[in-house]
């Protein structure tokens, strides 16, 4: 048996081992496995508000999962989508502010968009020229930058654009709103799902052409491989390093179509709820495949609000648990089978 004909079951296996050990865990707690996801099931695919606070949550995570993966083409781990998120979602914010009543939709949506990738790609573009020019490691300083958004944004929200005694900004113009599927499709789930679900998903299949059907994806795969064999064969990797941190940093700002202009319509203290670092457990599970993460971001969603719905017979808690015993188990599993394991 090979590493590449087993690798392709590595994330089946970890979804597999981490339901099993859920379910040890449930039934510990006196409840009943089966009966517990059953619920879970019902409570999110039979009524149109569970299918909505699914499809909405996995929009936020397809965008930083991809944050996640595209840097890693380049052998970049960017684990500061968290940060990046909050400053995209910040400068949506900001912008939508100042944006005059009566701005064409067809100009303030695309230019809060555009806003939330550009800050979310300059933020990680910080770690990118600290990686070219200084050789700082991007798993310490995206982290650290994590911590410094944080501190910027509630720092300005609070002593400078919060309304008062609230813990929000004023709301964006209403021109800059995306509609919600209720609007759009007239559906009557009244949840939060949204256009920028179709955004994610294009931006998806944008990735998935720039990887695998362009050239300048070649040259980001190669100079992630090996970067001595790409710089003689004529390909930029400093470039190639910091346009994949850019483009990482500008996925986790596009979080903010979601969350800033689909759902809340301001910035608030606790916007992203952790959703930068969920984007790293999705990347892992889709072994940042652009493709894969599509459907990584939904199970982890699934996870998630079922676990909100089944919060009455077991803690929610326990899914958090799963979430994280998946991603130990992708990282275990290559590990424990390696001495078993044969290069073809």
């Amino acid at each position: 048996m090979s590493k590449r004909s087993v690798k392709p079951f590595i994330p089946a296996l970890s979804l597999l081992f981490a339901l099993l050990a859920g379910s040890l865990i449930i039934a510990a707690t006196g409840s009943d496995p089966i009966e517990v996801y059953q619920k879970m099931l019902r409570s999110t695919f039979t009524s149109g508000y569970g299918i909505g606070q699914v499809l909405f949550r996995a929009t936020t995570l397809i965008f930083t999962g991809l944050a996640v993966a595209l840097p890693f083409r380049v052998r970049l781990f960017n684990i500061g989508g968290e940060g990046q998120l909050l400053m995209g979602a910040f400068a949506a914010a900001l912008c939508g502010i100042a944006l005059p009543a009566g701005t064409p939709a067809l100009v303030a949506a695309p230019a809060l968009i555009l806003a939330a990738s550009a800050a979310g790609a300059g933020w990680a573009m910080v770690a990118g020229w600290l990686k070219v020019r200084r050789g700082v490691n991007e798993v310490i300083s995206s982290i650290m930058l994590n911590f410094i958004a944080l501190a910027i944004t509630g720092y300005l929200l609070t002593n400078r654009f919060a309304i008062p005694s609230t813990v929000h900004t004023p709301a964006i113009v209403a021109d800059g709103w995306l509609p919600d599927f209720d609007t759009l499709f007239d559906l009557g789930w009244h949840s939060p799902a949204n256009l920028s679900l179709f955004v994610a998903l294009a931006v998806t299949a944008g990735a998935t052409v720039l990887l695998y059907r362009s050239r300048y994806g070649y040259d980001m795969i190669a100079s992630g491989l090996n970067p001595e064999a790409a710089r003689h064969a004529g390909i930029d990797t400093p470039r190639h390093t910091l346009g994949a941190m850019a483009m990482g940093g500008a996925m986790a700002g596009l979080a903010a179509s979601n969350l800033v202009l689909g759902y809340k319509h301001w910035f608030e203290a606790g916007l992203s709820t952790g959703a930068g670092f969920m984007g790293i457990a999705v990347a892992l599970l889709a072994g940042t495949n652009p493709a894969g993460i599509i459907v990584a971001a939904f199970l982890f969603a699934w996870l998630d609000y079922g676990g909100l719905a089944v919060n009455t017979l077991v803690p929610k808690d326990i899914f958090m648990m799963v979430q994280a015993i998946t991603i130990l188990s992708i990282i275990s599993i290559p590990a424990l089978f390696k001495n078993r394991l044969k290069e073809d």
